[in-house]
């Protein structure tokens, strides 16, 4: 029997991603998100949830511009710190050992030593109690060989993080299952 949990995000999983944006004066600044997501898929587009108190937050306000940089399992230690402190006390790429590059389609930068990095543009921002939904149109995807198969992202070679709140703890994506939209289809002559 289940258990209800009240109406919460706690026991929602969310993927862990990592923001990149420049502030006012062109300086390089990162945040840990998880309440971010794929809202569309024409035109392709995620958004990200954002406190109006976060350093971030008014970097997209004045560029218009994100990137979402996607660590691997590899880069936990670090993700953890760009959630913990703010860009306001300093420069978390230093910090970190990361290395900001320039987006080749936005006014945002990437992480070079994350394998996966996506270029938005704000399309949209919408109001939703504590949080501000940030709408971002995606114009590009860079990504390292490393993690691509048949030129498409491996999600076992990415080796994605994900965030359980109700924990407060981290997990990595585990094996692969099998195909989708393939594995259910026996199940189709059924209805």
């Amino acid at each position: 029997m289940k258990r209800s949990l009240g109406a919460a995000t706690l026991a929602v999983p969310s993927p862990v991603w990592v923001i990149g944006t420049y502030d006012s004066a062109g300086v390089p600044n990162l945040m840990t998100a998880a309440w971010v997501g794929v809202v569309s898929s024409k035109p392709p587009a995620v958004s990200v949830s954002l406190r109006e108190a976060t350093y971030t937050y008014a970097n997209i306000v004045e560029r218009e511009a994100f990137t979402v940089n996607v660590p691997s399992a590899r880069h936990v230690e670090v993700v953890d710190f760009l959630g913990i402190v703010s860009g306001r006390d300093g420069d978390k790429f230093a910090a970190a050992g990361l290395t900001a590059v320039r987006g080749t389609a936005v006014d945002a930068p990437c992480v070079a030593e994350f394998a996966l990095s996506i270029e938005c543009r704000l399309m949209d921002k919408v109001k939703l109690g504590l949080h501000t939904a940030f709408v971002g149109e995606i114009l590009d995807v860079q990504a390292e060989e490393e993690i691509l198969v048949d030129g498409l992202l491996a999600l076992d070679r990415a080796a994605p993080i994900l965030f359980s709140a109700g924990e407060q703890a981290y997990y990595q994506v585990g094996a692969r299952l099998g195909p989708a939209f393939r594995l259910g289809r026996s199940l189709v002559r059924r209805t």
